[in-house]
């Protein structure tokens, strides 16, 4: 027998405009042509990342940034986008907080807000066009065999999506019924089906403008052509608070970004791993992937894959992680975020301190300036 749950359907929602949301994009936005602060205490670790992106680029290996919504709320989507379109980063990570703070701060030039009250409220996350419009974008993007990240980029981009013909879809999923197949699009064709009936959402262009669409790091990737892969958690994000929720396509989304993410690692060797504010997911999900594409190069009696890794927290750290782990009653031993990482195989680089002072830095320096 199931165990008891809510019902998700019956959550009470309210437009986004009816949130007083902490800030807009306008008192954030950092300007990928201004003059970088004095890097102080982080200049050696920068100008050792610069040299290793030159180098990575020069050979063409990876260079792929894993990033928490911090990275998006400090407003560097417009900077982060600019060394994307230079060709200095090639593939973007992001946990699902990371897009939805992009999502809305595209849509509404607006994004974060009370979680102390919301929650006590029972209001915390639950905003309708959030929900409605991320699980969309998904939804329709799976049809053509898209994960979660690229789907949402397009979204944002071309402000809005094209849903196909119900009946096409049903006549689709009679014909496999009767003669199944190895489709690995049927169901997501079944999951769209199911959300076009019980939201009546027609055939055809469902626009949805994106007026602050050039503050997206989501839709510059996609423009730029360059992966930007999300890794979320279900009930991690606020989208889980909606009645359109949808488990299964978010899952099915982050796993076709999880093989994605798997290939821009497989093309580290010689590369860099920039990760920036991301304590949890970055690490947890890269030591899987490396282990995916390791797994892969072995049965080509290939050896293992030795990147450049660049780790960015807050956290203010006394462990020399150059000399190894610490012992465990080290405090240090459980910093995830730097432990996972030392054990993947390349050299590991710690710059603590503020990510707009590591990433301004570091496109500035780049681009020659």
């Amino acid at each position: 027998m199931a165990y008891d749950r809510l019902d998700h359907r019956q959550l009470h929602v309210q437009p986004l405009a009816a949130r007083k949301s902490k800030h807009h994009l306008d008192e954030i936005r950092r300007d990928p042509d201004a003059t970088p602060p004095d890097p102080g205490a982080m200049a050696p670790a920068i100008a050792a990342t610069v040299a290793a992106i030159r180098a990575a680029r020069a050979s063409g290996a990876a260079v792929i940034l894993a990033y928490g919504a911090h990275l998006v709320k400090n407003g560097l989507g417009p900077v982060v986008a600019r060394l994307v379109q230079e060709g200095w980063i090639t593939h973007l990570a992001t946990n699902g907080a990371g897009t939805i703070h992009d999502w809305e701060y595209a849509y509404g030039g607006r994004s974060e807000e009370d979680v102390r009250a919301h929650v006590a409220a029972g209001c915390f996350g639950t905003w309708d066009e959030t929900g409605r419009y991320i699980h969309l974008a998904v939804l329709a993007g799976a049809v053509e065999g898209m994960g979660y990240g690229e789907s949402l980029g397009r979204f944002i981009a071309e402000d809005g999506c094209s849903l196909p013909d119900p009946d096409a879809l049903a006549a689709a999923l009679t014909a496999w019924a009767a003669a199944p197949s190895d489709d690995p699009l049927m169901p997501a064709r079944a999951e769209l089906l199911q959300a076009m009936r019980r939201s009546n959402l027609p055939a055809g262009w469902h626009r949805v403008a994106h007026p602050h669409h050039d503050f997206s790091l989501t839709a510059a990737a996609y423009r730029a052509r360059a992966p930007l892969t999300v890794h979320p958690g279900i009930g991690y994000d606020i989208i889980a608070n909606h009645p359109a929720a949808n488990g299964a396509a978010l899952g099915r989304a982050a796993y076709l970004d999880y093989q994605t993410f798997a290939h821009g690692v497989s093309q580290l060797d010689g590369g860099v791993l920039l990760s920036v504010g991301s304590a949890i997911m970055a690490p947890q999900v890269f030591e899987k992937a490396l282990s995916f594409a390791n797994n892969l190069r072995r049965q080509q009696g290939l050896g293992p894959i030795r990147p450049f890794i660049v780790v960015n927290d807050l956290a203010t750290i006394d462990w020399d992680w150059s000399t190894g782990e610490p012992p465990m009653d080290n405090p240090a031993y459980y910093l995830r975020f730097c432990k996972s990482f030392s054990r993947m195989g390349g050299e590991m680089v710690y710059a603590g301190g503020d990510n707009a002072v590591l990433l301004t830095n570091l496109q500035a320096a780049l681009a020659g300036v």
